[in-house]
C-alpha cells in the first residue's frame, strides 16, 4: 500500500524488497562470495545466517564461493542471482523469468526452491512465460496479454479455465 515509485533503489531494498532479474544477472567478474557479500549491503547484520541459508537452498554455491560467478553455468548464475537476493532478507522477493534459457532439471530445481521459499514465508511475485510452471507453484495468477489483464483467479481457477488451458497451456495441464 505504499508508493515507492520515487524513492531510490537503495531505500526500495532496504523496505525489504529484492528483484530477481530476467537473464541470471550477476556480477561476472567478481567471486560468487562477493555476490553474496553484495546482495548483504542492508542488511550485514544478519549476514551469517543468510548466508548459511543461501548455501543449504544452493550447495554448488558454497563449493565455488570464491569462483569467479562468470564461469558459473547458468543454472548456477540463476542460484547466484536468488541467492544474492536472499542474502538482503527480502519481504518480497521480485522474479523475472525465472526459467529463461535454462535446462528442464533446473527449471525444476529453481521453481521447487521458490515453492519452499513461499512456504517459509517469503512473498514472491513472479513473471513467467512458462504458465504451466508458474501455476504450478503460484497462489493465484495473473493473464496479462499486450499489457492488460486478461484473466486472473487462484492457480487452480486458472489451470481449469477453458481458455487460459487451450491458449497458454497447450490444451491439457
Amino acid at each position: 500500500g505504499k508508493d515507492i515509485t520515487s524513492k531510490s533503489t537503495d531505500n526500495i531494498v532496504a523496505s525489504g524488497i529484492c528483484l530477481i532479474p530476467e537473464g541470471h544477472v550477476i556480477f561476472s567478474s567478481m567471486t560468487v562470495f562477493e555476490n553474496l557479500q553484495l546482495g548483504a549491503y542492508h542488511n550485514s547484520y544478519d549476514f551469517d545466517k543468510n548466508l548459511e541459508k543461501v548455501f543449504a537452498y544452493f550447495p554448488i554455491l558454497q563449493e565455488r564461493s570464491s569462483q569467479i560467478a562468470g564461469t558459473l553455468s547458468g543454472g548456477e548464475q540463476q542460484m547466484l542471482s536468488i541467492g544474492r537476493g536472499l542474502m538482503s532478507n527480502p519481504k518480497l522477493i521480485m522474479v523475472d523469468e525465472p526459467s529463461l534459457g535454462l535446462a528442464p532439471k533446473i527449471v525444476a530445481d529453481i521453481f521447487e526452491i521458490l515453492s519452499e521459499l513461499n512456504e517459509e514465508g517469503y512473498t514472491i511475485l513472479l513473471a513467467e512465460q512458462n504458465a504451466k510452471k508458474a501455476l504450478e507453484c503460484a497462489h493465484r495468477g495473473y493473464v496479462l496479454e499486450t499489457g492488460r489483464f486478461i484473466l486472473q483467479g487462484t492457480s487452480r481457477e486458472l489451470m481449469n479455465n477453458q481458455k487460459a488451458r487451450r491458449v497458454y497451456l497447450g490444451g491439457s495441464v
